[in-house]
């Protein structure tokens, strides 16, 4: 579903991703792990396509297709999704009413039509419902005032609502509690595994990897992957930490 080759990347003219290259097939979840600087954020914002990343070499291909030569809202109606570390605030801007206008703005790039308002409220009330979320938080500004905890639980119910084929999760469970990781790792299992769908997690800890295992976990230092292996990876680095692998 994903194959990364030999990709280079800089950020402000800094060389960040030296050669790096992967494979993720479809109905497989896989965890990036790393030291800090390794560069796992900035293989999320370039497969995202986010602006001043620059890509300087190498190719990726998602779905068959150049996922470098889309606009980042091509590879979203392609059936790419990127959650986010620290997941933005947009004041003046209903959950609601953002999550409705990209849902249907990527099925219209799909040839399908609008859900009505009542469809995406139904829609919305049973995602909200899976993370023991109330549908009317969805009502206020996307993430102003919310607590870290329900930012991501907010972003899962968009990944619930959208479905993509593909995920990149940024340390997600960043800022979760013990109860808010069990149902946010649930939630990932639930949506996106499944024939015709991966996942990629960015992760420093085995926590999240507790309840959502990994087929494959992967050592990013330096900008390229170093080493590879099952989910008994995570737990080794998990005692050891990284300064074998750095």
């Amino acid at each position: 579903m994903l194959e990364i080759n030999n990709l280079h990347a800089t950020v402000a003219g800094k060389p960040i991703l030296n050669g790096l290259s992967l494979t993720v097939p479809a109905g497989e979840v896989h965890a990036i792990m790393g030291p800090n600087g390794a560069g796992k954020s900035t293989l999320s914002y370039v497969l995202g396509g986010r602006p001043g990343y620059e890509v300087t070499g190498g190719t990726v291909t998602f779905i068959g297709e150049d996922l470098l030569a889309q606009e980042p809202h091509e590879r979203a109606a392609a059936g790419l999704f990127l959650g986010f570390q620290y997941p933005v605030e947009i004041p003046g801007v209903s959950s609601m009413q953002f999550i409705r206008e990209s849902l249907n703005a990527q099925r219209r790039a799909r040839g399908q039509a609008d859900l009505s308002g009542a469809e995406f409220i139904r829609l919305a009330r049973a995602e909200a419902a899976e993370l023991g979320m109330d549908v009317d938080m969805l009502k206020r500004p996307v993430n102003v005032g919310f607590s870290g905890g329900e930012k991501k639980r907010a972003e899962m119910v968009q990944m619930g609502i959208m479905r993509p084929r593909f995920a990149v999760l940024d340390e997600t469970d960043s800022g979760l509690d013990i109860d808010a990781l069990r149902v946010v790792g649930a939630e990932i299992n639930r949506i996106m595994r499944g024939p015709d769908r991966a996942a990629l997690l960015i992760t420093h800890y085995q926590r999240l990897l507790d309840y959502v295992q990994p087929d494959r976990v992967h050592v990013l230092a330096a900008g390229r992957i170093v080493r590879s292996g099952g989910p008994e990876l995570a737990l080794e680095l998990e005692r050891e930490g990284y300064a074998e692998v750095a």
